[in-house]
């Protein structure tokens, strides 16, 4: 059942993608009598690349600053900063992204660089709960072992906390990822090249065929990456179960 979803998945997706004509029959009947019915103004191939693009230089620093807040406020030396990682974190879920957008096009200017703003501010939350959950689950007997042969507390992060806590940070992740995937399509309102164009233009010139292309593609998109992520989080927790047992043995 799951590689027959798979299949599905990635079959719809690529065709969408490079031959999007093969589904004119299809979308025919929701586009306006003598209207176009493909999107033809830009490649699907490269509104999904930009797509994706967008979410990615979203994404990487999101992660790298909501992981190291994590890992600050979970040594010692740092535990008195939570309440501030946690208002920092915050920020992004307090403000809309179309709010951050309006806020951020007279500083930024339109295209990408709001955008990416508005969902790297938006993805910072997940992560950083996810990933204080995981490093503070990690069992006290794991730690104690840990010193107890020696390691240093930069040995013990890397080699034991992280890979312990990693399904749990890959969670979080998986949701930011997911969710901008999803937001990304609003960037198109301040000139970002995104799917949402597709949409867009399909609610201005009132064609349905243009926000169901659209639609259907950030959908398939964010099911696939949702699935990778959940095959990524299930390699991920053997090994540390398997670190569990070892260690109470």
């Amino acid at each position: 059942m799951i590689a027959l979803r798979w299949i599905v998945l990635v079959g719809m997706t690529g065709a969408l993608v490079l031959f999007p004509a093969l589904f004119e029959p299809v979308l025919r009947p929701f586009a306006p009598a003598g209207g176009p019915v493909i999107y033809d103004r830009a490649t699907l191939a490269g509104l999904t690349a930009s797509h994706l693009m967008l979410v990615m230089l979203a994404m990487v620093p999101s992660t790298l600053i909501a992981l190291a807040l994590a890992i600050l406020v979970t040594r010692p030396a740092g535990a008195e900063f939570l309440p501030t990682a946690r208002m920092l974190a915050n920020i992004g879920q307090t403000f809309p992204p179309v709010a951050v957008l309006a806020l951020s096009v007279p500083l930024l200017g339109f295209g990408t660089r709001p955008t990416v703003l508005a969902l790297f501010l938006y993805g910072l939350l997940p992560i950083f709960e996810n990933a204080l959950a995981g490093l503070r689950g990690v069992p006290g007997s794991v730690l104690l072992s840990a010193r107890a042969v020696g390691m240093t507390p930069r040995q013990m992060l890397v080699q034991v906390e992280m890979p312990l806590a990693l399904p749990l940070i890959l969670e979080g992740i998986r949701i930011s990822v997911v969710i901008a995937l999803s937001t990304a399509t609003i960037g198109s309102t301040v000139a970002a090249r995104s799917l949402g164009e597709v949409i867009i233009a399909g609610l201005t010139s009132n064609n349905p065929a243009f926000v169901i292309q659209g639609g259907v593609l950030t959908g398939c998109i964010a099911v696939l990456v949702y699935d990778v992520f959940g095959l990524l989080i299930l390699a991920t927790r053997r090994p540390a179960a398997t670190a569990r047992i070892r260690s109470r043995g």
